[in-house]
């Protein structure tokens, strides 16, 4: 059979438990029989982080910035369990923190909207795309546990070696303390982006903090959003017909339950964590119907899996049961790496082969109506099938070769 071309290589980010299994069958059975697939390979395995003391995560970060464009599994980040389970040397940090704290990126999550899967929010019609950033925050603070009888102060010194000095309140018994960081450059980056991807996909934006609390962290990211909104983006949203609102963020939460959906929601790093999930299982009931891709100004682009390792089917799989654990986020990981790749290097075929597989993901759900268990739990009935994952894959195959031999890009 012949392939379809690519030109340059994708960073091929490999990860943990039942998504690293998920994301070698997705491999095997829907690019490799029909892509002349080229990647610049990343294992990322827990252990592997362990070996390497966390420079192979690094490494593939670095590799994104040569190649501009990754595709990313799903990923431990140990705790204290985790740690004896594997006998690793230490909790080793997010590998998603630390590849969007280097590629300064701002994520997108988006859900796969799919006819026969009904939000659970019944005033919702159109997408809502959670705009997280990706840098700082409480994913790069620094903690500490304190005693009894401790006193706390921030210390800033300034490139001149002036101290500044912040004193917490009085420290009543003891407990825990953290502070975080921002840096404007990479919160300029974060509105910039924002506000490209609305115009983009031609929606509203919003952004949404608590500055009446926060007076000087959050106040900060509204006076920057404002700033590059009036100063860049502001005729280019009005002659779109486009609208960009801030909100307290409490607010923002009340406005988007009762809207009809229909925007880009751009959150700081810890809110855009817990409010994409927010969103995808409200919209579509699972993370494994969530796209989530990575933009940085520079142009460095990563798509991956927006759920976890799927740690207990992961078990399940490792005594021989048949697990129905839904591949979707994976193979969407892929076909907007590979869609991406083929926008950077001109390669129409592939762009299209992504497209149609996408479009085999979402025949073989809404038309056939085979799905996985955690789908057919919040699909409306009726549903042909509900089988295990390679079954699923296999079904999927089934209607890209059929799309594929019709558009002419099945050859022999």
């Amino acid at each position: 059979m012949e392939k379809i071309r690519m030109l340059n290589p994708v960073v091929e980010i490999d990860g943990d438990e039942m998504t690293r299994v998920m994301w070698a069958w997705v491999k095997e059975e829907l690019l490799l029989p029909y892509v002349d697939l080229k990647t610049e390979y990343y294992d990322l395995h827990v252990k592997k982080r362990d070996e390497t003391n966390d420079q192979i995560t690094v490494q593939a970060a670095e590799a994104i910035k040569r190649w501009k464009v990754g595709v990313k599994c799903a990923t431990i980040t140990p705790n204290a369990e985790r740690v004896k389970e594997y006998n690793l040397k230490k909790e080793w940090p997010s590998p998603n923190a630390t590849i969007r704290k280097i590629l300064d990126g701002t994520i997108f999550r988006a859900p796969i909207i799919v006819s026969n899967v009904r939000p659970a929010i019944r005033f919702w019609k159109k997408p809502i795309v959670i705009a997280r950033h990706a840098f700082g925050d409480i994913y790069d603070a620094v903690s500490a546990k304190f005693e009894e009888g401790s006193e706390a102060e921030l210390n800033v010194k300034g490139k001149d070696g002036k101290v500044t000095n912040y004193r917490f309140p009085k420290l009543n018994g003891s407990g825990v303390i953290e502070a975080k960081y921002n840096i404007d450059k990479s919160i300029t980056g974060f509105a910039k982006a924002s506000f490209n991807y609305a115009l983009m996909v031609k929606l509203d934006l919003w952004f949404a903090s608590k500055d009446t609390i926060s007076k000087v962290y959050d106040a900060r990211f509204k006076e920057i959003f404002a700033d590059v909104y009036e100063k860049e983006f502001r005729k280019s949203f009005e002659a779109n017909g486009l609208h960009y609102n801030y909100f307290l963020i409490d607010d923002a939460l009340a406005r988007a339950v009762r809207s009809e959906g229909g925007f880009v929601w751009a959150c700081k790093n810890y809110e855009g964590d817990v409010f994409s999930d927010f969103v995808s299982t409200a919209f579509v009931g699972t993370l494994a119907l969530m796209t989530s891709e990575l933009m940085s100004p520079e142009g460095y682009y990563e798509s991956e899996a927006a759920h976890g390792t799927v740690q207990r089917h992961y078990y399940r799989y490792l005594k021989g049961e048949k697990v129905s654990t839904n591949p979707t986020a994976i193979i969407y990981a892929w076909t907007r790496g590979l869609k991406r790749r083929a926008e950077l290097d001109g390669t129409q075929d592939l762009y299209r082969f992504s497209n149609l597989l996408e479009e085999a993901v979402k025949k073989t759900i809404e038309v056939d109506k085979i799905m996985t268990q955690d789908v057919a739990n919040v699909a409306d009935p009726p549903v042909n099938a509900v089988v295990d994952t390679q079954t699923f894959i296999a079904a999927v195959k089934k209607n890209l070769e059929a799309s594929l031999s019709k558009e002419g890009l099945l050859k022999a």
